[in-house]
């Protein structure tokens, strides 16, 4: 049987025996591997939260300066405090992600930010 997009599934006879389209196979179902989405490029994929420091964090911080008021005060230092803490989480809610944590830069935010401040340079 295929499903939506292609995917194929074995299918029970009613007696439980092979289907007469499949005779020769057992009639359960076969999970398909799964396959990694790559990230968007110019997006490095990671989830970061307070305690984490390094180029990624720089990059949230900047980012994170090009929306008004979100981290007032905030600087580019690299390290993922409470005050980057509550930047993030107010971002969030200002702008309505759902799908992270708050306060934590995971995929949903990170897709909002960078869609709503371009390259970094």
């Amino acid at each position: 049987m295929l499903l939506p997009g292609g995917a194929a599934i074995n299918v029970a006879s009613p007696g439980g025996g092979p289907t007469a389209s499949d005779p020769g196979r057992s009639p359960t179902a076969s999970a398909a591997p799964t396959t990694a989405v790559p990230a968007p490029p110019g997006s490095q994929a990671g989830v970061l939260s307070q305690g984490d420091s390094g180029p990624q964090v720089s990059e949230l911080q900047t980012r994170l300066l090009k929306i008004p008021d979100v981290y007032r005060d905030g600087q580019v230092n690299g390290r993922y405090d409470q005050t980057l803490t509550e930047a993030v989480a107010r971002f969030q809610l200002w702008y309505g992600i759902r799908g992270d944590e708050d306060g934590v830069y995971g995929d949903a935010t990170r897709r909002d930010l960078e869609s709503r401040t371009g390259a970094i340079t």
